[in-house]
């Protein structure tokens, strides 16, 4: 008989504790599936139940195999269901954390059209510049920028992440342009506080000529939002990602300092776990992430 069969068998009469309910909710004869238990039972050489007129009782080689039915059985689910989904136009919740300001300015405006693509798709998104935990909090995909050395994750990466310089017109008119890094010493630098040497920004220039000079302001903020806003009310000289401040520099809200400098570009990785199910909905996200912010575009 087939072994796929006799274990699923196997399980309704554990489940429904005899073999008539067993029998019942698989539509055949009690005495089939008595058969079925018998020749599981002499396969392996050893009583699974039991037998009593009222209920079956597990023996200790019945209690254990029951378990590695159970999960043969849902192995077998998962896989039917992931060949099924291979084949189905993408559907279902996407969830997915990314950093604050690169998710809120770039990545919103994809999922948009991603949404508009997908009907059938809802997205949650989680902004946070923590370094994403996706196995425990539930995440299938997470956009990280910084190395990467968690085990048991995919890391496909991303354009670099820039950050640029940019201050007020009031602010420069005050307090005059810097012409090299080394005078931002002499100037209001406003700082992301959770950075880690946030006194200190590493400029790459032309020519790749490095400067790492130590800068000091009388505002930070944990926001790279608050520091912009900072700046707009020129409060001194931000250093936040090009994206953020594009429109305000384009607008000339901002003005960019030492434009052909800027903060040495940071790796930036989408992430998701090895063995993630590559189901419609998750490879048509992933596609479009590498499209838009892959290393080729």
């Amino acid at each position: 008989m087939d072994k796929l069969a006799g274990m699923t068998m196997f399980v309704r009469v554990v489940e429904s504790g005899n073999f008539t309910a067993a029998a019942t909710v698989s539509g055949v004869s009690p005495t089939m599936v008595a058969k079925h238990v018998r020749t599981i039972e002499q396969r392996l050489g050893a009583r699974l139940l039991h037998r009593t007129t009222r209920r079956q009782q597990l023996t200790e080689v019945g209690r254990l195999y029951y378990e590695r039915c159970k999960r043969v059985l849902s192995e077998m689910e998962l896989a039917e269901a992931s060949a099924s989904e291979l084949q189905a136009s993408p559907r279902g919740l996407v969830r997915l954390v990314a950093p604050v300001s690169f998710g809120s300015h770039s990545l919103v405006p994809v999922l948009a059209d991603y949404l508009a693509r997908h009907p059938e798709v809802n997205v949650e998104l989680t902004l946070d510049n923590r370094v994403p935990d996706l196995i425990n909090e539930g995440y299938e995909l997470g956009l990280h920028i910084g190395k990467i050395d968690t085990v048991g994750l995919v890391a496909r990466p991303l354009r670099p992440y820039r950050r640029i310089l940019a201050a007020a017109p009031s602010y420069l008119a005050q307090h005059g342009q810097p012409e090299h890094p080394e005078q931002l010493k002499t100037h209001s630098c406003l700082g992301l506080s959770y950075w880690r040497h946030h006194d200190r920004w590493h400029l790459l220039g032309p020519g790749g000529e490095s400067c790492e000079v130590s800068v000091a302001g009388r505002f930070s903020s944990n926001q790279g939002s608050a520091l912009r806003n900072a700046a707009l009310h020129g409060a001194g000289i931000v250093l936040q990602p090009e994206v953020l401040l594009a429109d305000d520099i384009t607008a000339g809200r901002l003005l960019p300092v030492l434009p052909a400098w800027s903060y040495k570009p940071t790796p930036m990785y989408l992430i998701y776990a090895q063995d993630s199910r590559p189901t419609a909905k998750l490879r048509s996200v992933i596609e479009l992430l590498l499209q838009r912010f892959g290393l080729d575009e």
